[in-house]
């Protein structure tokens, strides 16, 4: 209507929508806002739980030749890392793409590769889905997975004076930025590495499953829209703040990147795009559980404390950082790769 002040998704922000529209339309419903849904129980003493989520353009497509493997891959691997969180063990993903009538069939074929060698790569496969044409690519995917009666991860029942821990190791995808577009070298076979990390995310299924199965976290959320917005969705849903250390350690070929760009090692840790976990551990707690998680070949430090104080801060400065958020200005997807490089550099 001419005239009209009715708001638009935009005006609300990705945080907005979920507060003050799906909240109190779906805000009763067992999981919300969590990692994954419940769906129920099934014959078979478990719980089943799903979860779904679409693939923006890859980064990694941006700095070298594009190729629907990479998102393939990184399809599978944001929805498995949805489960991860929830500490479920995946059944399959069911995916749905559009695409154009131009699209080659050879193009196509790595689209498959992508989704399905990284579904084999976290031990599960594609189930089902759909496929019709369209003017852009647009690919989203629904993964299920089982979890124990009870061993669900949950993103609330924190407390204050827990304990957060990084779970995976941060920094691949924008080491890589750095070194292609020529602000820091590497040895050639360091290189490649670094790429092959940054092209090829893993979720850290192993790891949900230890801490579903030991009982020792509180809580937990996969880190897709950086470590800054993770930490500040847990805080918020569980009524606290956070004083987060600064210090972390990173992978020596991702800490050398680091030191020749002059960026902070905290900087490097707390973008997107390696799909790690934070989890919330009692204080009491968190020497057994990077122990258990170490023995099964999984990284994991302490990044900081929950608090009462509802700030989020970095030592004793307020925590600044980078929040991706879809209808928002702050969003990346689409993003331009310098402006991306220049939140990532501070600069």
């Amino acid at each position: 209507m001419f005239g009209s002040t009715e708001s638009c998704l935009g005006d609300l922000g990705e945080r907005g929508i979920q507060e003050k529209v799906l909240r109190p339309r779906y805000g009763g419903t067992e999981g919300f806002g969590d990692d994954s849904a419940l769906l129920g129980a099934v014959s078979t003493p478990s719980e089943l739980v799903a979860t779904t989520d679409s693939c923006p353009a890859p980064v990694v497509d941006l700095l070298r030749e594009p190729d629907l493997y990479n998102a393939g891959w990184l399809l599978a691997t944001i929805n498995l890392s949805d489960l991860a969180a929830s500490g479920a063990a995946p059944l399959g993903l069911v995916v749905n793409y559009t695409l154009p009538k131009t699209t080659t069939v050879r193009a196509f074929e790595r689209l498959l590769d992508g989704v399905d060698e990284c579904c084999a790569a976290h031990g599960t496969k594609v189930a089902g889905g759909d496929i019709r044409d369209g003017a852009v690519v647009q690919l989203s995917a629904t993964a299920v997975g089982r979890c124990a009666p009870g061993s669900r991860l949950r993103r609330s029942a924190a407390r204050a004076g827990d304990r957060l821990l990084l779970v995976g190791s941060p920094g691949y995808l924008w080491a890589a930025a750095l070194v292609e577009t020529g602000r820091a070298t590497l040895p050639a076979a360091v290189r490649d590495e670094v790429w092959r990390r940054a092209c090829r995310p893993m979720a850290q299924l192993k790891a949900g499953a230890v801490l579903a199965a030991t009982g020792l976290a509180r809580a937990a959320m996969d880190v897709s829209d950086g470590l800054f917005a993770t930490v500040r969705t847990l805080c918020e849903i569980n009524g606290l703040g956070a004083a987060v250390t600064g210090v972390f350690d990173l992978d020596e070929p991702v800490a050398e990147v680091a030191a020749q760009c002059g960026v902070p090692p905290f900087d490097l840790a707390q973008t997107w795009g390696d799909w790690g976990l934070v989890t919330v551990v009692c204080a009491a707690d968190v020497d057994l559980v990077t122990k258990v998680l170490r023995e099964e070949g999984v990284a994991a430090q302490e990044i900081g404390t929950l608090t009462t104080d509802l700030q989020l801060a970095v030592g004793t400065a307020p925590w600044r950082g980078i929040a991706q958020e879809r209808f928002s200005a702050g969003s990346w997807h689409g993003g331009e790769l310098s402006t991306m490089l220049a939140d990532v550099l501070g600069r």
